[in-house]
């Protein structure tokens, strides 16, 4: 599945303006994954985005405009959901889905 790069350069243009932040993309999960000090944080995957967020938080998000649980294997994943485009569009609420992701970087565990 080809991903959108215009969402992309949003998302790269978000990160680039916050200090102290090592950024490396990388192709995962059929999209472009932007990893934030070694830990993935945000995806791009088709023209959703792919969120990781403290699990504790999945009731209030999942009723958010937009919200779709992230399924593998049959199982929602914990931590993981998608964001269809009516749920980013606004500036705001871009804002929010990076701001919740990056929230939760410096709790994630690394893959290494």
């Amino acid at each position: 599945m080809a991903y959108s790069i215009e969402l992309a350069d949003r998302i790269r243009g978000y990160l680039a303006i916050i200090p102290n932040l090592k950024v490396e993309e990388k192709r995962m999960f059929s999209g472009l994954a932007f990893l934030v000090n070694d830990k993935m944080c945000i995806n791009v995957s088709g023209e959703n985005l792919m969120c990781r967020f403290d699990p504790n938080l999945l009731e209030e998000l999942a009723e958010k405009r937009g919200f779709l649980p992230m399924i593998m294997k049959g199982k929602q994943m914990a931590g993981y959901c998608y964001v269809e485009p009516i749920g980013f569009n606004r500036k705001e609420d871009f804002g929010f889905w990076l701001n919740l992701c990056l929230d939760f970087n410096d709790q994630a565990k690394s893959s290494k």
